[in-house]
């Protein structure tokens, strides 16, 4: 049994004229009357009784899992970010910035969700029906259990589900829907937690399977009151630059699975098309080498990435040089500058530097700190380093190359690709050392000074 104590603010009643205030007054301010104004009866504490329960407690073995296994959304890509598929009742939020493609992909995921056991509705608040046909025609998401509906009220949309009875509902976007028992306007916080939360209630009770489309604002951060992320089951971020192919889908928080997966994607004319092996898109196609090149390999949850990063260091005309960075952390780059600066002796501070990733992706991984310096160095010095060379490892500011995870799974990644040389962090004392794959030599390293000298043996040679 659990009690609960409504707290009400004390009102004020005019003993002449009735009107009510919130405050005593001395004087009444509808008639006038001075020393009429009379407390109301504070209300009693409520007590909550225990009610029915809508279904008895049990040990936790007898409880029945095979309702929540995950049933696959026929995106490869997508359900490895979902940790196996879509599990009926799960609520996923999807939030990206316009014309990134969240619409296309989805239309697919419906299409592939559509021949199984259940059909797949799709709600469009955004668009008519006849634009989403469009779409599906040119990207072939067409299915006769695939239904389209074009709605913005809340009550519409559940009238909708009634009569489909679906196993998957797309939402497109829930920041258009709106409920007419609710004040606010569409989009506004009240609305959206209320829609959200009908959603959820609604998924739990079908065991349907719902994805909404949300919005982001110009910060990349999802719209909306922060509840809805506490609200729902998962929560993916889908991210790309509008002038690159390459799409990103990335966990943020998964009930279901790992969240720090990602599912790699490519735009075409045709739709979004899964890329199981992405790394060739990060790295240029250069018959030679070219000063200020060096390949990382970036651990993005359990996959591997070969990424490129490229540096250009040029002497500034300016007082104050220029620094920029393109799919890199700026205040990261700046600190691999003054490490490289203060321990390694490379001069940078009058020159212009820019660093910048190849493919458009974003490089968050500190392992690609030992990548970014020798790129940098290679520019400053205009020498190039060998095709065949990898580097991964972090940097502190005291110019030590830290150790990094997953160090076996990038030397395999590497040499796959046909790199035949990786200058990675010298194990710790007692740590655990990692047997280089067949045809790589692994060059240790322990600090900025040690891969300086190792960079200038394979230029040298």
């Amino acid at each position: 049994m659990a009690n609960s104590t409504k707290t009400a603010r004390p009102g004020y009643r005019c003993a002449e004229c009735g009107a009510a205030a919130a405050k005593w007054l001395g004087r009444c301010p509808e008639c006038q009357a001075w020393g009429t104004l009379e407390e109301l009866g504070v209300p009693k504490p409520r007590t909550v009784k225990a009610g029915p329960v809508s279904a008895p407690a049990k040990p936790i073995g007898q409880v029945d899992a095979t309702t929540a296994k995950a049933r696959p959304t026929g995106v490869d890509e997508l359900d490895r970010v979902l940790g196996g598929g879509l599990v009926p009742g799960a609520v996923v939020l999807l939030a990206g910035e316009p014309g990134v493609g969240k619409s296309t992909l989805l239309l697919e995921v419906a299409a592939a969700y559509a021949g199984g056991a259940r059909p797949a509705l799709v709600v469009t608040g955004e668009e008519s029906t006849a634009q989403v046909r469009s779409r599906a025609d040119r990207i072939g998401a067409l299915h006769d259990e695939l239904y389209l509906a074009a709605e913005t009220d809340l009550s519409a949309v559940l009238g909708q589900i009634e009569a489909v009875e679906p196993g998957l509902l797309i939402l497109d976007s829930v920041q258009t829907i709106a409920s007419a028992e609710v004040d606010g306007v569409p989009g506004g916080i009240t609305q959206v937690r209320e829609v959200c939360a009908a959603l959820i209630r609604v998924a739990k009770e079908k065991d349907l399977a719902t994805i909404l489309v949300g919005h982001v604002t110009k910060d990349g951060n999802i719209a909306g009151p922060r509840v809805l992320e506490h609200l729902v089951d998962v929560v993916l971020q889908f991210e790309g630059e509008r002038h690159s192919t390459l799409r990103i889908v990335r966990a943020v928080k998964n009930r279901y699975g790992p969240t720090d997966e990602i599912g790699c994607f490519e735009m075409r004319e045709s739709g979004i098309k899964g890329l199981p092996d992405p790394s060739g898109l990060f790295l240029s196609q250069r018959s030679e080498a070219v000063p200020g090149t060096c390949v990382t390999v970036t651990l993005e949850g359990r996959r591997p990435l070969v990424c490129e990063v490229q540096a250009l260091v040029a002497p500034s005309p300016l007082p104050q040089p220029r620094r920029a960075t393109s799919g890199l952390d700026g205040s990261r780059v700046s600190m691999v500058m003054a490490v490289l600066e203060r321990r390694g002796r490379v001069p940078l501070a009058k020159n212009d530097v820019f660093a910048a990733t190849v493919g458009g992706v974003r490089l968050v991984d500190p392992a690609a700190d030992l990548a970014v310096a020798l790129a940098m160095t290679t520019a400053a010095i205009d020498a190039p380093l060998p095709p065949t060379v990898a580097a991964f490892g972090e940097l502190g500011l005291a110019g030590e190359v830290r150790p990094v995870a997953g160090l076996g799974r990038r030397l395999s990644e590497a040499a796959r690709l046909g790199f035949r040389t990786a200058l990675v962090p010298r194990p710790a004392p007692g740590g655990e050392t990692v047997k280089p794959p067949p045809g790589m030599r692994v060059v240790e390293v322990s600090d900025i000074a040690d891969a300086l000298a190792a960079l200038h043996t394979m230029i040298s040679r």
